[in-house]
């Protein structure tokens, strides 16, 4: 068996890979629980993460790789509900890029690391032969950030029967915005791209009872909560017609058959909260930035049955009951 592009989507096959590959001889307490930052001891409870970036083309409409690079970490560091301080960023760059280009994500990556409230503290720079077409580059981020002392664990494990699922904004912006630039159509879609701290940031100030958050990448929705899901020993109800799609997000899928709920995002997050705090908490993701278009769109159902039997219902606008499973092969190569 070979790797395919499928391995990298962040669905069944990535789920796959992780179960067989990684976790069978990276084995330990922390990389077990497969979240996407890791919670250390330290002189305080550190959250640490790495991630690299690869998007292809590294301008698009509404960001960029060096904006990107940073929103992936700060976002993945702020779903554990820590407070993001550090980040490290490595380049990898083809023979033959334009410097003015390379100068235009540095920029761009610096500006985003000061809007979210982080500190470069370390880089590292490598050159290699161009592999064929237009010279391009690769960025490497890691991070550290301070979960306060005495906090809830906040993790996929969390979610609490009864729970109010809130989405923060639309879904399928950046996947669609890659999409477009990549095939020449002609739109005014744009990337979500955008560091999450103020949102999270007002949430943990207001003591809201966040059970579980993560960011909506990869696989989409749909494999998100069905990582909840499954964590949790949960059934999961949402409802499509609550589900926020932009009507030009909405035609590009239309057009291409496409599922808005498997598309990736790299500014939005979902985040399964007590019930008696989910008013309060919509009304402080909303008045935040980037998080105008938040909105409710399920609830928790502890279904006391079988393992298999967790899963992720969604209840249709025309009546009836669909399950999402997890995005099945290659959504679109290299969102991120």
């Amino acid at each position: 068996m070979k790797v395919t592009m499928a391995h990298g989507s962040g669905g069944e096959s990535t789920s796959g890979l992780i179960k067989n590959v990684f976790a069978k001889y990276f084995n330990n307490d922390i990389l077990n629980r497969l979240e996407d930052s890791a919670v250390v001891p330290g002189n305080s409870r550190l959250a640490m993460t790495t991630d690299s970036f690869v998007v292809t083309p590294i301008e698009f409409p509404g960001g960029n790789i060096g904006r990107l690079s940073v929103c992936g970490t700060v976002n993945d560091l702020l779903m554990s509900g820590s407070k993001p301080m550090y980040i490290t960023c490595g380049f990898i760059l083809e023979e033959g890029l334009d410097l003015d280009d390379l100068e235009r994500q540095v920029k761009a990556l610096s500006e985003c690391a000061k809007e979210a409230g982080v500190t470069i503290v370390t880089g590292d720079t490598k050159v290699i032969e161009n592999r064929g077409g237009e010279p391009g580059l690769i960025i490497n981020t890691s991070g550290v950030g301070f979960i306060p002392d005495g906090s809830e664990a906040i993790g996929p494990s969390n979610l609490k029967d009864g729970d109010v699922i809130i989405l923060s904004g639309n879904l399928g912006d950046h996947h669609a915005a890659i999409l477009s630039k990549r095939m020449g159509i002609e739109n005014n879609i744009q990337s979500d791209a955008a560091p999450l701290t103020e949102a999270v940031g007002n949430l943990m100030a207001q003591k809201i009872r966040v059970h579980a958050m993560r960011d909506v990448t990869r696989g989409g929705l749909g494999t998100v909560l069905n990582e909840f899901a499954e964590s949790s020993d949960c059934e999961i109800d949402l409802y499509e017609e609550k589900l926020p799609v932009s009507s030009e997000v909405r035609d590009f899928c239309g057009l291409l058959g496409l599922d808005p709920i498997y598309m990736g995002n790299e500014g939005k997050f979902v985040l399964s909260v007590h019930a008696d705090d989910a008013k309060k908490a919509l009304s402080i993701i909303r008045g935040s930035k980037y998080c105008e278009n938040a909105v409710v769109i399920g609830e928790v159902k502890k279904n006391n049955r079988a393992v298999d039997m967790h899963r992720v219902i969604l209840n249709t606008a025309i009546g009836g009951k669909r399950v999402v499973g997890l995005m099945y092969g290659e959504g679109l190569p290299r969102i991120c």
